[in-house]
């Protein structure tokens, strides 16, 4: 079985392969089923539905890529705490937004899933 860390960074290899696509609904597979997606501006996003919605109008808003970069890892058995950094660009890799986010990790049978994902942007309001 791999560890915690290589299971969250192959899950995130697959979330920004996602966000590359485009796809909302593939992407909101990568979350558990009753998850929570915590954003600036907006109420808690509340399960898969909810959370392709707010991903969508992230589509809608432009973005295209996401780099998530890990910074650190706690592996609690089948759960896990991610904390890291994200990079969301536009089509020609114009900055969309810096962010800093923390993730609660669920490990389920086809692999570890997004349980609770709260993402703040590091750029000024």
């Amino acid at each position: 079985m791999a560890s915690a860390y290589e299971g969250i960074q192959e899950a995130n290899k697959i979330f920004m392969e996602r966000v590359a696509q485009g796809d909302a609904a593939a992407l909101s597979t990568c979350y558990t089923e009753k998850c929570q997606f915590l954003v600036d501006n907006i109420e808690t996003a509340e399960g898969r539905r909810a959370v392709q919605g707010v991903q969508q109008s992230f589509f809608d808003a432009g973005v295209k890529t996401v780099e998530l970069i890990t910074l650190e890892v706690e592996d609690l058995g089948d759960t896990a705490i991610e904390v890291g950094r994200g990079i969301l660009r536009a089509s020609k890799g114009e900055l969309i937004d810096e962010t800093k986010y923390i993730v609660i990790w669920k490990r389920e049978a086809d692999g570890w899933k997004l349980h609770r994902d709260i993402m703040n942007s590091n750029l000024p309001a």
